[in-house]
């Protein structure tokens, strides 16, 4: 875990964005949402720093992006 600043920012939207997502898989019963929620809210506290952070969750957004649009994860 990064206890820079950047770090501690970063960490916090990444975070942020997980749970917004959490909530919509939660209450649209979508696994695929709920899954990538849930990654993104826990992966922060793993990852040593902010670029590190950022390349995993455009990973995990991208993933579930390209899964959503060909059908693989819907």
């Amino acid at each position: 875990m990064d206890l820079s600043l950047s770090g501690i920012v970063t960490s916090f939207l990444v975070s942020s964005i997980g749970y917004v997502l959490f909530q919509y898989g939660r209450k649209c019963a979508r696994m695929p949402q709920l899954v990538s929620g849930l990654a993104l809210m826990v992966f922060p506290v793993f990852v040593p720093g902010v670029a590190w952070m950022l390349v995993t969750s455009a990973a995990i957004l991208a993933f579930l992006w390209v899964g959503l649009r060909t059908g693989f994860l819907s």
